[in-house]
């Protein structure tokens, strides 16, 4: 058992490294060489954990996705309705929203992924699971919103969720080309929460 627990910690300390060597210089700083190097490791051990670099950055991809979930919940737990639908909603949309450095840092790495999910099949489908996943979410939190009068009887809960995966998609690409600063990125995504809202 002990064995299993430092393969996996290993796994997490050699993703955590490849994140940042992505988020600095793009998917083409992501050697298995330089990920070795980055996390403190050999060659050997990177290769033990992940036979090729498509299996590595897949991996990566998981562990980018359960530190924005980490994120979000821990901002759902500190607001003032953590238990209403709309707050989880708005803090999701938020929470994948670049306003900081960390969360700067993933959307790099996320858009590194997308380019590279373009010219590989095998990538792109890890990339549709997990925003089917969001959009799963998303069309649950609206229509639980509008169960509780909190979010417009009119909306279709599923188009509403993929309307929003993509505006936030193209917020974020804003963002990284400076067309939006985070501070107006935020106005921005909260006109077009309010929009959901009930009067």
């Amino acid at each position: 058992m002990p064995r299993q627990v430092d393969h996996d910690s290993r796994r997490r300390q050699i993703a955590q490294a490849v994140f940042e060597l992505i988020s600095e210089q793009g998917m083409e700083g992501a050697t298995l060489r330089d990920a070795a190097a980055r996390a403190g490791v050999s060659m050997g051990a990177v290769q033990r954990c992940f036979s090729t670099k498509e299996e590595m950055v897949a991996f990566v991809m998981d562990y980018m996705n359960r530190r924005i979930t980490e994120r979000v919940q821990a901002r759902i737990s500190g607001s003032a309705e953590p238990e209403s639908a709309m707050t989880m909603l708005e803090e999701t949309l938020v929470g994948i929203v670049p306003l900081d450095e960390p969360s700067l840092a993933e959307t790099k790495v996320w858009l590194a992924f997308t380019a590279q999910a373009a010219v590989n099949p095998k990538l792109a489908a890890v990339q549709r699971e997990h925003y089917a996943g969001l959009a799963e979410l998303l069309t649950l939190l609206i229509r639980v919103a509008q169960d509780a009068g909190h979010a417009r009887p009119g909306l279709d809960p599923a188009q509403e969720a993929d309307s929003l995966i993509t505006f936030t998609d193209g917020l974020n690409v804003q963002i990284l080309v400076g067309r939006h600063t985070p501070e107006s990125a935020l106005t921005t995504l909260n006109r077009r929460i309010t929009a959901l809202r009930t009067n």
